[in-house]
């Protein structure tokens, strides 16, 4: 059989070009002023930006309701949850200029804490949210009642769908290890492994303020340091002030000046 000549082959190739570039982007639908009342009620960090950030903030929330879907499992779910997940991806990713998580597709919304077979009703309920691996990669559960607890001023240090989010942070360079390769110059990877584990000696040793639950390993102190990074940054910046510094440079942020 003989082949096309190549003059034939370049016009068909712009043309499929053509309409692999036409294809249309996800819409981004921009918020409302009633989307930035609740943010504004509920959203602390939020609340706290000036009305620059706080525009770069609604935008980042938008792309982020373009890109990925959320789903209510159990339940209705309201504007309220829908922004507070949002607010809860676009926290850690404020300090870049254009992050996506191409890492996940959905997020979905139990009523409560679940068990390891996902399931929010019987015994042994006591995951309040995780990211998926294996079947469920690209997918993210969280329990609304952590979700929201984590936004009310009862919630301290913990936030656990910030919590999260930065496992996703962490997973993005391949590996959720509690060291975000992709975030942090080469230099900085030693140095934060070594901070890592006298801190996490420190807490074995009751002599950290830190959630205990950070020493189950690497990425589970990562992912906690930061939510303390998020929540209460003055009080880490006093008591932790190495970790404080270290979090700001990955983070590209810096919450107390």
């Amino acid at each position: 059989m003989n082949s096309l000549p190549f003059a034939y082959l370049i016009p068909i190739f712009l043309i499929v070009l053509y309409f692999i570039l036409r294809k249309k982007k996800p819409a981004i639908e921009p918020l409302t002023d009633t989307d930035r009342k609740i943010l504004d009620d509920y959203v602390g960090y939020y609340h706290n930006l000036d009305s620059t950030d706080k525009l770069k903030f609604e935008q980042k929330i938008a792309e982020f309701f373009s890109t990925v879907k959320i789903e209510g499992v159990g339940l209705d779910m309201t504007t309220l949850d829908e922004l507070l997940i949002a607010s809860s991806a676009v926290i850690p990713i404020f300090g870049f200029a254009d992050w996506q998580y191409k890492n996940l597709g959905s997020v979905l919304l139990y009523p409560d804490t679940f068990n390891k077979d996902f399931q929010f009703e019987g015994d042994e309920r006591n995951i309040a949210g995780m990211v998926g691996t294996g079947y469920m990669n690209g997918q993210m559960i969280l329990s609304r009642a952590a979700l929201r607890h984590g936004f009310s001023k009862s919630a301290g240090k913990e936030n656990t769908a910030i919590h999260e989010f930065v496992h996703l942070l962490d997973k993005s360079d391949g590996a959720t290890d509690g060291v975000p390769e992709n975030l942090m110059g080469h230099e900085y990877t030693l140095p934060w492994v070594k901070m890592m584990h006298a801190e996490m000696e420190k807490i074995e040793d009751n002599k950290s303020d830190i959630n205990p639950y950070a020493i189950t390993n690497e990425a589970e102190f990562f992912a906690v340091v930061s939510e303390y990074f998020f929540e209460k940054p003055e009080l880490l910046k006093d008591k932790h002030p190495d970790l404080y510094h270290a979090l700001s440079r990955i983070f590209a942020q810096q919450p107390v000046q």
